[in-house]
């Protein structure tokens, strides 16, 4: 069942974290490899920060290995394209992260790439990798185990957590994505919840065709092949993987089980 490998999901060529999928035969495995992965590849940068566990009570900025807080001037733009704009002692610093005084770094197992931007009342765990560029809005909650790619939003009220955000990923509004793998360039719409656990608890089947496959994993959200869209307060159910641009209309229950791409499921 090659259509169920990683590379019929996701462009790794293009993708930064291609490691996370290296020799898995199931697309799922790579939620298993996600603790190991952060162990090797997280060089957390934010201990010189010295706040930990409650609100920032000033905003600071890091650029080039150095946390600034005072001395930068802070215009405003779109991380995911980057176009935040920082000026630091008058010198232009477009790559430049800033943390907003409100935000919460819970702990130091932390890396925030260049332009990254946290937003008042946003929250964050470790072990958490959020790459270059990347949007963490107010009231995001990010639970910690979680690799988030260049160019994503982690929106307004969405919690993450145990979960892969490749490059362009997008969840702006009120959505829940638990042990999930959102691919590039996939958008969920306001209200989107990638349910991870099934009643009772029993570990996750996948349905495919007329054959169900076993995932041994008592925690499974959604897999969601790279230009995959999901309307405004649609469901999915523990177990569904979504192939390459496929679409899922508004206010859906999407049933558990493999869709190929280009689906469009209502």
């Amino acid at each position: 069942m090659d259509f169920l490998s990683p590379k019929s999901f996701f462009d790794l060529a293009s993708t930064e974290h291609a490691g996370l999928f290296a020799d898995c035969g199931r697309v799922w495995e790579a939620l298993g490899r996600l603790s190991a992965y952060l162990q090797a590849h997280l060089r957390p940068n934010v201990a010189d920060v010295a706040c930990f566990g409650r609100p920032l009570p000033e905003t600071v900025v890091l650029w080039k290995g150095t946390l600034w807080r005072e001395g930068f001037e802070i215009l405003g733009g779109d991380p995911t394209r980057g176009a935040h704009r920082v000026r630091i002692e008058g010198n232009d610093a477009s790559d430049a992260s800033v943390l907003y005084a409100g935000c919460v770094l819970w702990d130091e197992e932390i890396f925030i790439g260049p332009g990254v931007v946290l937003e008042p009342g946003a929250l964050v765990k470790g072990p958490t990798l959020l790459s270059g560029s990347t949007d963490v809005r107010q009231g995001a909650y990010i639970r910690g185990k979680c690799c988030v790619g260049k160019g994503c939003v982690v929106g307004h009220t969405t919690e993450m957590k145990s979960s892969i955000m490749l490059d362009g990923a997008k969840a702006g509004h009120f959505a829940y994505i638990g042990d999930s793998i959102l691919g590039r360039a996939t958008n969920l719409g306001a209200g989107t919840k990638l349910a991870n656990l099934k009643i009772g608890g029993t570990p996750v089947i996948i349905r495919v065709g007329g054959e169900k496959m076993d995932t041994g994993l008592r925690k499974l959200g959604a897999i969601l092949g790279d230009g995959v869209e999901i309307g405004c307060n649609a469901v999915t159910n523990p177990g569904t993987l979504l192939g390459r641009n496929a679409m899922v209309l508004p206010v859906s229950s999407v049933k558990p089980g493999y869709y190929p791409p280009e689906s469009l499921v209502r």
